[in-house]
């Protein structure tokens, strides 16, 4: 047997029944907890053996290492604030990033273009990936991967899946990639310059500056070809784009703009839909698209194609799919958006959130418990009650719609009194 895997075996013995009795909660003492994770890193090590990582990856890759409290604070911390989407879009394509990225695309032109050939993904999507993920490299995190995977590991939220890519990181190291120093990131475990999880960089991440090492932090080459190949794994087709503002008709039926709803070019077409320059779509190769509003129904409206869904296998966000698409466009110098941010644009607390369900609820358009997250019930309920009052029918909660509904309970009191 192995000599660390016996000495674990005998520790654990002693440990195992402590561990297993221990209720860890928010409000365990700080030191209490810190014992406890001790106790469970002593089985995890067992485990990690017994996966093929070497006794001489653990030993430095676990040297003092703690539960990491600000990790689980992150964790836990459940958004108090949800962003809208000009808010979202105006940090993500800034300026300054746009300049950046034109900079980028143009220094490193030539790898990007070897990227694009081999694996069919445009050298503008690339540079947008590269940008949105750690501002072109600049920072790619400082929180010890190891630790950070080991502190969300433990806690028993999500304990069978940061326990694989914890797993993995260790193999990472295992196979010379990078020491455990080296390895910092994000806090949930993105790693290098396009942030891979560590079971994405053991199954997509490619060597390509040929040194025989996949390094995602110190090697632009090893960072692009990934993403890349990751790209393409994902399903991206290179015949498309990603997607396209239009300009939608009055009185459009805006339940058709749900993101699920999947119509030929020329059907939307048909129905009114134009370029956001107003011209007539193109519709010479007639492929199959959905139509999304980023905001209500005074914001932009997006046609996207197959690859809008690729983006978001990266990041299950119509925000950032959306802004990756449209960095990338910025980047070659295609125009700003048609819409702007409107004055009244404000993101919505939970607090406020939870306003509207239960206003919504009061005036008889269900949607069950008022939680807070604007789910498919809340939407279809909002609809309902914008179309019964004229409005446009966008299904969006906002601040505007808010202020409508508390308008509308009051005014059917007084009308009651």
């Amino acid at each position: 047997m192995n000599t660390f895997l016996a000495t674990c075996l005998v520790s654990i013995s002693v440990f195992t029944t402590l561990s297993a009795q221990a209720q860890v909660t928010e409000t365990t003492p700080v030191a209490e907890m810190e014992q406890d994770f001790q106790r469970w890193l002593v089985d995890f090590k067992i485990q990690a053996v017994q996966a093929g990582i070497s006794s001489s990856t653990l030993s430095h890759a676990f040297a003092d290492v703690h539960l990491n409290q600000k990790v689980l604070e992150l964790d836990r911390r459940q958004p108090e604030f949800t962003s809208t989407f000009f808010e979202y879009y105006n940090r993500a394509v800034s300026d300054q990033r746009i300049q950046s990225g034109v900079k980028n695309l143009k220094k490193h032109r030539k790898l990007l273009h070897e990227v694009t050939q081999k694996y069919g993904v445009p050298e503008r999507i690339l540079v947008a990936f590269w940008g949105m993920e750690t501002n072109y490299g600049s920072y790619t995190g400082n929180i010890p991967i190891i630790e950070s995977l080991a502190t969300l590991s433990y806690d028993p939220r999500r304990r069978s899946f940061f326990s694989k890519q914890l797993i993995n990181a260790l193999q990472i190291i295992d196979l010379g990639y990078v020491t455990p120093k080296e390895m910092k990131g994000s806090w949930a475990g993105a790693m290098g310059q396009c942030q891979f999880m560590p079971s994405n960089y053991l199954k997509y991440a490619v060597d390509g500056d040929g040194d025989g090492k996949i390094n995602l932090w110190d090697s632009l080459p090893d960072a692009l070809y990934s993403a890349g190949h990751f790209l393409e794994q994902l399903g991206w087709q290179k015949e498309q784009n990603w997607g396209r503002e239009v300009h939608l008709p009055e009185d459009f039926d805006y339940a058709l703009a749900d993101g699920k709803t999947q119509r030929s070019l020329k059907e939307w077409q048909t129905l009114g839909i134009k370029q956001a320059n107003n011209r007539s779509l193109s519709t010479q190769i007639d492929m199959p698209a959905r139509l999304l509003l980023a905001s209500d129904f005074r914001g932009p409206a997006f046609l996207v194609y197959d690859n809008f869904k690729v983006i978001k296998r990266w990041n299950n966000s119509d925000k950032y799919a959306i802004g990756i698409g449209r960095l990338a466009d910025r980047i070659v110098g295609k125009p700003l958006l048609t819409k702007s941010q409107p004055k009244d644009d404000k993101g919505l607390s939970t607090a406020e959130m939870q306003q509207i369900q239960t206003l919504l609820n009061t005036l008889g358009y269900d949607v069950g418990e008022a939680d807070g997250i604007a789910g498919s019930r809340t939407k279809k309920a909002l609809r309902n009650f914008q179309i019964k009052n004229q409005l446009a029918a966008d299904g969006y909660p906002s601040i505007r719609m808010l202020n409508l509904l508390q308008h509308t309970l009051s005014a059917n009191k007084d009308e009651k009194s």
